[in-house]
């Protein structure tokens, strides 16, 4: 199919677009079109994502706090896959860690739970997780249950990608208070989701990811990219609903390197509409063995606070490290 109509469709579709929007999904097509050396295999799922894009400017859709992924009538599950894979180079990438991912694939068939402590960088790490799995554990990739801020689920450019996963959507602690006079309203919506994942849990035989940095990596003033530090509060919280659920859970460390693909704004913004750039590169993954999270280190320290840190900076340390040793990959 020739570029010229993907270049005509793009013009005509970018006239119906508020200025900010228009202005984000042209410099991103144009990142994306340099990026894939071969646009024109692309060009049906990029005209599809125009389609979608413009079915969420004209209705945008409301996430449940448990929200499914959407297969029919459209697959957006596929979409999402086929519209990151041409930016992944395949060759080059690397998943650390595989025969934790033999172990992770028994808990779940034995119904019991996997909680992925994860470092978080990019808006399409749900998907580049799926593209690296699709070889080799495909059911694992699928089944992966993310826990997801308000951003993907209101920002219209993030939304078709979005569809395409299960999501416990919560409002982060960076967001709750914007605007204030929704705080109420958000606070009973994650009350809401809690309780969804805690009847999730109590079934078993699921596996949710979730980043308790509660936002994505970004680089340091020396233009270094850190994974962020990781909230004792909302890994106290998954641990103790794990508790509650009397069903078996493993807490996985996972390092994600994903950023140079799909980097964040450098710096936090509460608006939407943020800039996005695509870059063709490696990515990488890797997979902890199961952290215990009763450790008698942690155990012995009677203070409720210092032993929420520790746990908290025990798994960032393994996860920062790990990133460190993916890094020279």
């Amino acid at each position: 199919m020739p570029k010229k109509i993907l270049q005509k469709e793009v013009a005509q579709f970018l006239t119906k677009l508020p200025p900010k929007h228009s202005q984000a999904l042209l410099s991103f097509m144009e990142c994306y079109e340099k990026a894939v050396p071969n646009i024109e295999d692309f060009i049906p799922t990029l005209l599809l994502f125009l389609k979608l894009l413009e079915k969420e400017f004209q209705s945008k859709s409301i996430f449940e706090p448990y929200h499914q992924k959407v297969r029919h009538p459209i697959d957006y599950y596929k979409f999402g896959l086929d519209f990151l894979r041409p930016l992944v180079d395949l060759p080059h990438s690397h998943i650390l860690g595989e025969e934790h991912l033999e172990t992770i694939g028994r808990y779940l068939k034995q119904k019991e739970n996997v909680i992925l402590l994860a470092n978080h960088q990019t808006e399409g790490d749900p998907q580049l997780i799926s593209i690296l799995l699709e070889k080799t554990h495909p059911e694992i990739g699928e089944s992966i249950i993310y826990v997801a801020g308000e951003r993907v689920v209101t920002d219209p450019l993030a939304i078709p990608f979005s569809l395409g996963c299960d999501l416990l959507c919560i409002y982060s602690k960076r967001y709750i208070d914007h605007p204030p006079e929704e705080k109420r309203e958000k606070q009973l919506h994650n009350k809401k989701t809690m309780s969804l994942m805690s009847r999730l849990l109590e079934e078993g035989g699921k596996i949710i990811y979730v980043a308790p940095s509660g936002g994505r990596d970004r680089k340091n003033a020396k233009g270094k990219v850190e994974v962020a530090p990781f909230d004792p509060d909302s890994i106290e919280m998954f641990y103790l609903m794990a508790k509650l659920a009397k069903t078996p859970t493993h807490f996985v460390p996972l390092t994600l390197s994903t950023y140079d693909l799909l980097p964040p704004p450098e710096t936090i913004q509460i608006e939407l509409g943020e800039q996005r750039t695509a870059k063709k590169c490696p990515i990488h993954i890797a997979f902890a063995p199961s952290f215990n999270m009763d450790h008698p280190s942690f155990s012995e320290e009677k203070e409720k606070t210092a032993r929420r840190q520790m746990r908290a900076k025990a798994i960032w340390e393994i996860v920062s490290n790990t990133y460190k040793t993916l890094e020279k990959l």
